[in-house]
């Protein structure tokens, strides 16, 4: 095929879940011809406003906003501005699309990917959306009878959109993210400073860390750190969270001198790949990047899903794995007590460390940046 250079739209964002997919396919496609021209558009005030810009690309925001489910003044007040927010934003959207004259709008989810999707949809602009996660997003699920084609993560997503729009492409993700060599975990031991003659586990909690598994953490640590022989644990805490679990884990050494050496934290994880390849077991949230990255990596993973997204979408994400054996599961509401318990049951069986690892690795689409350029060439 070859591949002519385009113009194109990629919208929506709100979340890392959205935003990393986006710029992952916009790098692909300017890979495919230099000369392709992207503009992305987001919703003002949220991350893609600040992390678009950071990837090299250029962004205008929609004035959109979502309605807030809480009730408090604040949300009342925001909920009574959605619809002018709404409509002042779908003219903005044509405005843009008129200005910038795309050959083919993209949709990842999130507030600004309705606007700018149903305006290019009414204006006869090919379109594409790219859900990530196994249960589909509000904004997705509503423009899925509007575009050209669908491209999805997960199998049986004939539930929400018209089968003959889907394509099973994957997560678009970072190309570090290979099967785990035996090299790959010595590198990553020495990254963190693990002794190799112990079993690690790596918690990770997203870029902004998670209050739930960073609790299950310190009840742990505070019981004594009860079943941890011949283990250690790297703990990717988050910045929001570093502050008091320094000063938590001050008070701990002091009890527990040999806690230094049997936890090593941290706020952020720069090779998450190496933390991947060091670890004989992760406990994860499920969101739809850190599965399609364990995928990838091939890793026995247990997976505690946030019960504060939408759709619950963390779960939907976790059992499409749990259900072929790739994956464990711990509810949020019982990893205080479950979490690290069932990490260290997990550890004392190989074989069935070695079962989840290979069903993860056929779990993984690679090359889905790829496969969705494609399918915009298609269209255009």
């Amino acid at each position: 095929m070859e591949y002519k250079a385009l113009r194109v739209i990629i919208s929506g964002g709100g979340t890392g879940g959205h935003i990393f997919p986006a710029v992952s396919i916009a790098n692909k496609l300017k890979e495919l011809n230099p000369s392709t021209e992207i503009l992305f558009v987001g919703a003002e005030g949220k991350m893609e406003m600040e992390k678009v810009p950071a990837a090299g690309y250029k962004i205008i925001g929609l004035p959109i906003t979502g309605l807030q489910r809480q009730l408090n003044l604040k949300n009342i007040i925001n909920d009574l501005t959605v619809p002018a927010r709404v409509i002042s934003s779908l003219r903005k959207a044509r405005r843009i699309i008129k200005e910038f004259k795309p050959q083919v709008a993209i949709g990842v989810g999130g507030y600004a990917s309705a606007p700018l999707l149903i305006a290019a949809t009414r204006m006869g602009i090919p379109s594409l959306i790219q859900e990530q996660n196994g249960f589909a997003g509000l904004t997705n699920k509503k423009l899925g009878d509007k575009v050209q084609s669908i491209c999805v993560a997960y199998e049986g997503m004939e539930r929400f959109f018209p089968k003959d729009k889907i394509v099973l492409t994957g997560n678009p993700i970072r190309n570090v993210f290979v099967p785990c060599t035996p090299e790959m975990k010595a590198d990553g031991e020495r990254e963190y400073g693990l002794d190799p003659s112990k079993k690690h586990i790596f918690i990770v909690g997203g870029s902004l860390g998670s209050a739930k598994l960073n609790a299950s953490m310190r009840k742990w640590i505070h019981d004594g750190c009860p079943g941890s022989e011949g283990v250690d644990i790297l703990w990717q805490c988050g910045k929001f969270y570093k502050a008091d679990i320094d000063i938590f884990m001050e008070e701990e050494n002091m009890r527990n001198p040999e806690l230094a050496e049997k936890v090593k934290y941290s706020d952020f994880i720069g090779r998450m790949d190496l933390a991947y390849a060091a670890a004989d077991v992760v406990i994860s949230r499920s969101g739809a990047s850190s599965v399609s990255e364990l995928c990838a990596a091939h890793k026995a993973v247990i997976f505690v899903p946030s019960p504060n997204v939408a759709e619950d979408h963390q779960t939907h994400n976790a059992m499409a794995l749990v259900r072929k054996d790739a994956a464990m599961i711990v509810k949020d509401s019982e990893a205080l007590d479950k979490m690290i318990p069932t990490a260290l049951e997990l550890l004392k069986d190989p074989d069935k460390i070695k079962t989840l690892e290979e069903n993860a690795g056929k779990m993984a689409l690679p090359d889905a940046a790829m496969k969705i350029a494609e399918e915009v060439y298609k269209l255009v």
